[in-house]
């Protein structure tokens, strides 16, 4: 049986659009176990900057997602997150339809945004490397993310991560050059144990 004092401190993973990672419980569980992601502590936030506009910051509402947790194997945890795209939220209702309009998350053929992870891997006591891959407007392209995790009371476990994504590789590219390339996506989270 492991002992605490052989219990790595973290474990852990991502998200966002898109995922996501976590800190290891007093105690580890023998194998992998369910995590589910709390919805009241995550936020998906993301960023993007416009020629002569100030930058336009937004997020996401509705989103799902599930973490597997091995502490004793971190490589073999997982994550899947799925954020709906017409949840998109920037604080103005007709700039919010615009954005679900095909210029840009073309929401009525896409709804939704996955991220689903290939690997993850320690990088120190505090950060896991999550891989996977991202599919946005029907393109699917890999994504590694550092993400950041800190043990909270009650059972949870809280992460957050910090990305930028070329939108022109996921064929959105209204309004580029004068519309920045790269959008900057960050998620802050928590999980509760199933």
């Amino acid at each position: 049986m492991t002992t605490q004092s052989n219990v790595p401190r973290w474990a852990g993973l991502l998200c966002a659009a898109l995922t996501l990672g976590v800190l290891a419980p007093a105690r580890a569980p023998a194998a992998a176990a369910n995590w589910r992601i709390d919805p009241t502590r995550t936020q998906i936030a993301f960023a993007i900057d416009a020629v002569g506009y100030p930058r336009t910051r937004g997020q996401f509402r509705q989103f799902t997602g599930r973490i597997s947790l091995d502490f004793a194997r971190p490589e073999k945890s997982a994550v899947s997150f799925h954020v709906q795209s017409q949840s998109v939220d920037a604080g103005s209702t007709s700039f919010d339809d615009y954005l679900r309009s095909d210029a840009f998350l073309n929401s009525s053929r896409f709804p939704s945004i996955d991220f689903v992870s290939s690997s993850v891997a320690k990088v120190d006591d505090h950060t896991v490397r999550v891989t996977g891959e991202l599919t946005f407007l029907g393109v699917t392209h890999p994504l590694t993310v550092d993400v950041a995790v800190k043990r909270e009371s009650g059972g949870r476990v809280a992460f957050s991560a910090k990305t930028d994504i070329n939108r022109l590789e996921y064929g959105m590219n209204a309004g580029f050059p004068l519309v920045s390339r790269d959008v900057e996506l960050v998620i802050s989270s928590a999980a509760i144990e199933l």
